[in-house]
């Protein structure tokens, strides 16, 4: 999709994408990218970032859960903080007050500095994106669904495991309703990738109408 004229501040139009683990969020980014002016934030890799040493949430991680989720090197070992807040929701909460208002801090200075520089999509992607209160940042929010048996057979190829694993993983997170019902856009990843690049084209041409 091109734009014949050239982008304004005030033209940025702001793309919320979330959905359940297995649903093919990557692969919507990825036909993103390649739309021209894009820039895109995965919220989890940025939270990565800032967990890092040096960085605003390393330290108080630290604090909160102690140094037995360090490695060798001192840095957070993310399989050992996994296993402290995975199916435990006060841990999980202690997290998430940690690391969330810092990403969404990053991401709002990322936002004014694109508008600068004069972005034409701003993406977003993040699990949590509903919950996080997004939707006071985004023009739209875009749902990612996947049929869940697919999902699981989808995660079992690209990521190994055991059926069981997935369907814990799965069932820790909210049902489709919930996403459906807070989101303006619900996008269906169950075919080819071409089909998916046409879904993705014809909601970006709506946004871009609004």
């Amino acid at each position: 999709m091109t734009q014949s004229k050239a982008c304004k501040k005030n033209d940025m139009k702001l793309l919320g994408i979330t959905g359940g683990i297995g649903s093919g969020k990557s692969l919507v980014l990825s036909i993103l990218s390649e739309e021209p002016g894009a820039y895109i934030v995965e919220a989890d890799r940025l939270a990565h970032t800032l967990m890092k040493p040096g960085h605003t949430c390393y330290r108080r991680i630290v604090d909160c859960f102690g140094e037995e989720i360090l490695g060798p090197d001192g840095t957070i070992d993310r399989e050992r903080l996994g296993r402290k807040v995975f199916q435990d929701e006060e841990a999980l909460a202690c997290l998430n007050r940690i690391v969330h208002p810092s990403v969404k801090r990053c991401i709002r200075a990322r936002i004014r500095r694109a508008r600068e520089r004069g972005v034409r999509l701003f993406v977003i992607e993040a699990a949590l994106l509903i919950q996080d209160g997004y939707r006071s940042i985004c023009d739209a929010l875009w749902y990612i669904h996947v049929d869940r048996e697919l999902r699981i057979h989808r995660l079992l190829e690209s990521r190994g495991g055991t059926r069981e694993k997935w369907e814990a993983v799965l069932s820790s997170q909210p049902e489709d309703h919930f996403f459906s019902s807070n989101t303006d856009v619900t996008i269906e990843n169950d075919g080819a990738v071409e089909e998916l690049r046409e879904k993705t084209s014809k909601e970006l041409q709506r946004l871009f109408l609004m």
